[in-house]
């Protein structure tokens, strides 16, 4: 009977692996095709095996500035999240104080608000104030939603951290400063792995924002990959290898805190 349970799961797994990475093999198998291969035949391999769409992603402006201007906003709002979240996290895991609760929920809706609501408004708050087009404008615009989420999962963290751990550190006269970067910091450094990760997958993957409140010099990489329309129909080589390196920085990042992802998962805050 176990025997019989065992291979019923074994084969449940390998049909949800093979289920959940179809895609990307799929779109990695494209990668190496021409259009033509890609519009003229069904085949698992490529026939054709190439390197050109690859090539033209790294030679080509148009394509290599949209990782690095999608980078260069996404650590920058990844910092100023993380920044901001820390002493407001802090703040609602040790101390009470008048509409906490409400407060803690409203940062929450803002998390629950789809993007489009806040479009408009910001879009006519950068016009004004001339931030159109540029990588802090991106990036505090993303505050509003990887803000509450940072809070989030840091309370949780640190609310499992033992309040006589703050009250021993103040007794042998440590400032709260020192305190909290010397001691509290890293006890919750599972806590900050995670949230970098969670701002960092958001502020990379959102479209609607960044599309907008750029057109050149800012333009992140997938607000490029919408634009391969031409007169000779999509690109759909160049577009495939584009969203196979556009898995990559997220890859790394789920790599190097994949411990820190099991332990907020065990914590009940992912």
């Amino acid at each position: 009977m176990n025997e019989k349970r065992f291979r019923k799961r074994t084969l449940f797994l390998i049909a949800y692996i093979v289920f959940a990475l179809l895609p990307i093999y799929w779109m990695v198998n494209m990668s190496f095709k021409t259009n033509e291969e890609i519009l003229s035949s069904f085949s698992f391999f490529p026939q054709q095996f190439t390197w050109q769409n690859y090539l033209t992603i790294f030679t080509d402006p148009a394509w290599y500035s949209g990782y690095l201007n999608s980078l260069i906003f996404v650590s920058i709002n990844m910092t100023i999240s993380i920044l901001v979240a820390l002493p407001a996290a802090y703040a609602f895991s040790r101390y009470s104080f008048l509409g906490d609760k409400h407060l803690f929920f409203w940062l929450l809706t803002n998390r629950m608000t789809p993007p489009a609501v806040f479009l408009l408004p910001f879009f006519q708050l950068y016009s004004t104030l001339g931030m159109m087009d540029t990588h802090i404008a991106v990036a505090l615009a993303h505050l509003v939603f990887n803000v509450p989420l940072a809070v989030w999962i840091l309370e949780g963290f640190m609310s499992g951290v033992p309040r006589e751990i703050d009250e021993t550190a103040y007794i042998d006269g440590y400032s709260f400063p020192r305190f909290f970067l010397t001691i509290f910091l890293p006890l919750i450094k599972a806590g900050v792995g995670v949230t970098a990760f969670f701002c960092f997958m958001f502020s990379w993957v959102e479209l609607l924002l960044a599309r907008t409140l750029t057109s050149v010099d800012a333009k992140p990489i997938v607000a490029t990959m919408t634009r391969t329309v031409s007169a000779s129909g999509m690109d759909w080589a160049t577009l495939a290898a584009a969203g196979v390196l556009t898995i990559v920085p997220g890859a790394i990042v789920i790599w190097y805190v994949r411990h820190y992802i099991a332990k907020g998962f065990a914590m009940g805050r992912v």
